[in-house]
């Protein structure tokens, strides 16, 4: 492959968000992540301890919760593009976290413990799923960046984020220790959620908001590429063609965000219906996945072609 043949299939990749599936309602219910209704909205919902608020986001419904503060928070800044807050472009951090749970995604792989399974663990978030690993660094850390940014204003307690019940040197879990951590990861979802960035965006022109797409694009990025090296252990857990899908999907974001795609609630939801309904299986072989869709089976050959030729092409 060469690099005009990468970037057709960019081309292509961006383009069937438009025309493989027929736009959905903006009423209908499926255009929110699963339990949407009953996460929270404030951050006073949370529990409050020793004066911090206390977030578990290694339950479900919490780092949804979290997901749906920022939408709610920022939401005056997009109010010329579309009601309900579907112009935001953050939808598609909360939509991608909710395909992961519909799909079983954040579920322990290994099946050592009942994460994910069993009812009363149903919403349980796996620390050995690499998915459930990678997208902490799209929620909490652009969550605390929107913090340290004064996106909630000025708060009278200090957020707390809970480790997981393993593995917990691979993450950080508050303000401070992010900044700590990982300073160019807070330092550039900061930037995104600067309040002042976003009264500038708010005057809603195309060049703007192609302004704000390309630094919420810029720190997305830079979470997958720090996440990347730091997950692939976990991939040893999923059958060959999902740890294959996994790679192809993070690779693929880097010329998604190129294309300052944006996520905006109708887009998003657009592309994931091309995106594989379940977990991958040792049997799955795409083109001929019957229980997948025409456009699921060729995005899948498509993300494997791109990754190739990625890799080929340096």
């Amino acid at each position: 492959f060469g690099i005009h043949a990468v970037l057709i299939m960019t081309v292509t990749l961006s383009s069937a968000t438009a025309t493989a599936w027929s736009e959905k309602d903006a009423t209908e219910e499926d255009v929110y992540p699963p339990l949407w209704d009953l996460a929270h909205e404030n951050l006073l919902d949370f529990p409050v301890r020793d004066n911090k608020i206390v977030i578990n986001a290694w339950n479900y419904q919490e780092r949804l919760g979290i997901y749906k503060i920022l939408l709610k928070s920022s939401a005056k800044y997009f109010t010329a593009f579309g009601p309900q807050n579907f112009g935001n472009i953050l939808w598609g951090l909360p939509l991608q976290h909710g395909w992961q749970f519909h799909t079983g995604r954040l579920a322990d792989p290994s099946h050592a413990t009942s994460c994910g399974y069993e009812d009363e663990d149903l919403l349980c978030i796996s620390v050995r799923s690499w998915w459930s690993c990678m997208n902490y660094y799209l929620a909490v850390i652009p969550f605390l960046g929107a913090v340290d940014a004064g996106l909630f204003g000025q708060l009278q307690y200090q957020i707390e984020i809970l480790p997981p019940e393993e593995g917990g040197a691979d993450f950080c879990y508050s303000v401070a220790d992010c900044w700590s951590r990982n300073p160019k990861l807070m330092d550039e979802w900061k930037a995104y959620f600067e309040v002042n960035n976003f009264t500038y965006f708010s005057f809603f022109s195309s060049f703007e908001m192609d302004e704000a797409l390309g630094l919420m694009w810029r720190a997305h990025v830079s979470s997958i590429a720090y996440a990347l090296p730091k997950f692939q252990d976990r991939l040893k857990y999923f059958p060959d063609p999902e740890a294959d899908f996994s790679e192809d999907w993070a690779n693929a974001v880097d010329f998604i965000a190129a294309t300052h795609f944006s996520t905006d609630s109708q887009n998003t939801n657009n592309f994931q219906a091309l995106l594989p309904p379940r977990m991958l299986v040792e049997e799955d072989v795409p083109p001929l996945i019957s229980d997948f869709s025409p456009q699921q089976n060729r995005v899948l050959l498509l993300l494997r072609a791109l990754h190739k030729a990625n890799r080929l092409t340096g």
